[in-house]
């Protein structure tokens, strides 16, 4: 081998070596020949999902920085990210991992917030987070969901079949439709009746159906029944409303029933038209005799008679005269 080979093999080797510094270099900062500038902030996650160093940080689609460092504390994986300085972040902004594809790489998304109001996250601060939904997570799930369609479909399998080879549901059913053949038939002949005659206006279903005027004849029924419930409620509301005036004693009821020196005074009342009732029914007494005794009432007419009779003679005469006709005509 001659010394121009040699020196070719030598310069075709320093360029490939060159070339994988440049591949590796890009791979680890992004394709920047200068360390990054800006202003870090931490994110902290229950789990970082395979992010590593030099992840990018995206605002809205836009790349705003990378991922500095990963790293534990006290528990939680928190990633320290590295934001260009003309990109501020505000205080109510929430990170979440995000992953571009599903075999693609994670990433930082870190919503715009509200920096005018809310202000801006200051170098060295924490920005919010949200936890997202993890691959192998929803992998894992969809697992244990097909293991529980298996055993679901296991049951029904088991069901249909029956147990020993038995007879399962679908069998079971096949045998209740056929032997009930004549009976499913003759129902649905009648079933096809009722609902000709419904048709046609037979009936009083029909009559509702096919007849508007039988129709508004219920509806207008059915409105007085309501008005008669309003009326029964106004009335059953009067009735506690009087029942309550008697309770607080209000009016003659209430005072009756509720005060007792009104209710002294009736049955002292009442005691007094009893002892009047009984004179009336006593014979021997003075309301008695004028009531029941006959012969005092022909005597009191008797007299009337006599003192007209006297009164008729008083016209020619004197007073005098006139006093002693009237006592001889008494007496």
């Amino acid at each position: 081998m001659n010394q121009t080979q040699m020196t070719a093999r030598v310069g075709l080797f320093f360029l490939i070596g060159v070339a994988l510094v440049w591949v590796t270099w890009e791979a680890l900062h992004n394709g920047k020949l200068s360390p990054e500038k800006g202003y870090t902030v931490v994110a902290s996650f229950n789990t970082l999902k395979e992010l590593k160093p030099g992840d990018p940080v995206r605002m809205a689609g836009v790349q705003i920085g990378n991922v500095q460092e990963t790293r534990l504390n006290k528990g939680r994986a928190e990633a320290v990210l590295t934001i260009e300085d003309q990109y501020p972040i505000a205080n109510d902004s929430t990170a979440t991992i995000a992953m571009a594809g599903l075999i693609g790489a994670n990433y930082i998304t870190i919503d715009a917030g509200n920096p005018d109001s809310a202000g801006v996250l200051p170098p060295g601060g924490s920005v919010k987070t949200t936890e997202s939904a993890d691959l192998q997570q929803i992998i894992n799930d969809l697992g244990g969901l097909g293991k529980e369609l298996r055993g679901t479909l296991a049951q029904i399998s088991g069901n249909a079949s029956g147990p020993d080879g038995q007879g399962g549901l679908f069998q079971k059913l096949d045998k209740l439709v056929t032997e009930n053949s004549t009976k499913i038939s003759n129902t649905m002949s009648n079933l096809e009746d009722i609902t000709a005659k419904i048709r046609n206006g037979e009936g009083t279903f029909g009559k509702l159906v096919n007849d508007p005027e039988a129709y508004n004849r219920l509806l207008a029924t059915v409105e007085e029944i309501k008005l008669a419930a309003s009326d029964a409620r106004t009335f059953v509301a009067s009735g506690q409303e009087v029942v309550a005036h008697v309770k607080s004693g209000k009016g003659a009821v209430g005072t009756l029933i509720y005060d007792e020196k009104a209710a002294e005074n009736l049955r002292y009342t009442l005691n007094n038209l009893r002892e009047v009732s009984d004179k009336l029914n006593n014979p021997n007494s003075t309301f008695g005799q004028l009531i029941g005794n006959d012969q005092l009432l022909r005597e009191m007419q008797g007299t009337i008679k006599k003192a007209d009779r006297a009164l008729d003679g008083l016209a020619d005469q004197g007073p005098i005269s006139a006093v002693g006709a009237v006592a001889q005509g008494l007496f």
